[in-house]
C-alpha cells in the first residue's frame, strides 16, 4: 500500500511544483485516459499529457492537495480514491496505476466535484437517535 501512497503523492507534488517532466514520468507509456472536472474523456498518452502540459503552464492555476487517501490494490494494478481541494472546491477523485516493470504508473485520473448540496445535506443531518438498550 505504502507504494501506491507513494506514487500518488508523486502526482500531487509534480501538480503543484508545475513540473511536467516529473508529471509525464508518472503515467504508463500507453492505454491511458483521463477526466479533469468540466472536460471530456481524453484518451492516450498526447492526449492527456498535453492537458496536463497546459494545466501546468497556466500561472493562475491554484495548488491542489490530496486527503483522506484510501488505496485499493488487485494484481497489478490499484486505485488511490481521494478528495482533491483546489481552493473552494473539493473533488472527488480516482487515480489508477499499473504495476510495471516494479513501479507504480499512473493509467487514468478522475476528478469530479462534489456537490455542494451533498455536503451541505451531511453537514445538517439530525443527529443519530439514542439507542435505549
Amino acid at each position: 500500500m505504502d507504494e501506491i501512497l507513494a506514487a500518488n503523492a508523486l502526482y500531487y507534488a509534480a501538480f503543484s511544483s508545475g513540473d511536467f517532466a516529473k508529471m509525464s514520468a508518472l503515467w504508463a507509456p500507453e492505454d491511458i485516459s483521463c477526466v479533469h472536472p468540466g472536460w471530456p474523456v481524453l484518451i492516450g498518452r498526447p492526449a492527456v499529457l498535453d492537458s496536463y502540459r497546459n494545466i501546468l503552464r497556466n500561472p493562475a492555476q491554484e495548488p491542489i492537495v490530496a486527503r483522506d487517501e484510501i488505496a485499493l490494490i488487485s494484481g497489478n494494478e490499484g486505485r488511490v480514491c481521494c478528495v482533491e481541494l483546489a481552493g473552494d472546491m473539493p473533488l472527488a477523485t480516482t487515480n489508477w496505476f499499473r504495476r510495471i516493470d516494479g513501479v507504480w504508473r499512473m493509467i487514468h485520473h478522475q476528478a469530479s466535484p462534489i456537490a455542494a448540496m451533498v455536503q451541505q445535506a451531511t453537514e445538517e443531518r439530525p443527529p443519530s437517535p439514542k439507542r435505549l438498550n
